[in-house]
């Protein structure tokens, strides 16, 4: 590492620890020369596939498209932050492991769909109506109908929805 003061690229190693996050180690160096004290971080350079659209056009990998999709899918939904990125760091991780230099969208929709089905099932739906652009609503039931819930049911002599206003 080249010192930031005078540039010198003979240093030290002071402390080394991990990042809270764990993303990355954090270096606290000492120049051996002028003595200034500076911190590096080191990462560990990861390989995404780029991105197939389905009109055919390549896009390089872009998390927060992922994380913009899922979080209007979770809107108004009791799912922790972190359970959300937890399913983006998995979908990643299974992106990575497949050592592909290009991969389409489906297969990403497909990976998040497959977790987003045990995370919850309304931002399932959600995210599902809108990833897989239903024509109609067969198709759209079908993907309700594919979670596995039981139907909705009312009790007899009650009728679903709001109570009868007051008249009064």
């Amino acid at each position: 590492m080249r010192c930031p003061c005078c540039g010198n690229d003979n240093d030290r190693v002071v402390d080394s620890r991990a990042t809270d996050d764990r993303s990355a180690t954090r270096r606290r160096r000492e120049c051996l020369i002028c003595g200034a004290r500076y911190t590096t971080y080191e990462h560990i350079e990861r390989h995404m596939p780029r991105v197939i659209k389905r009109d055919g056009c390549r896009e390089l990998f872009d998390r927060t498209k992922m994380e913009r999709g899922l979080l209007s899918a979770c809107q108004k939904r009791k799912i922790p932050s972190q359970a959300i990125n937890q399913l983006i760091d998995d979908v990643i991780f299974e992106l990575e492991r497949s050592n592909a230099e290009e991969v389409p969208t489906e297969l990403i929709g497909k990976l998040i769909m497959e977790r987003l089905r045990t995370l919850d099932a309304v931002a399932y739906v959600r995210f599902a109506s809108v990833y897989s652009a239903f024509d109609d609503v067969q198709q759209f039931m079908a993907a309700v109908n594919d979670i596995g819930l039981p139907p909705a049911t009312t009790k007899p002599g009650r009728k679903r929805g709001r109570p009868p206003r007051n008249p009064l």
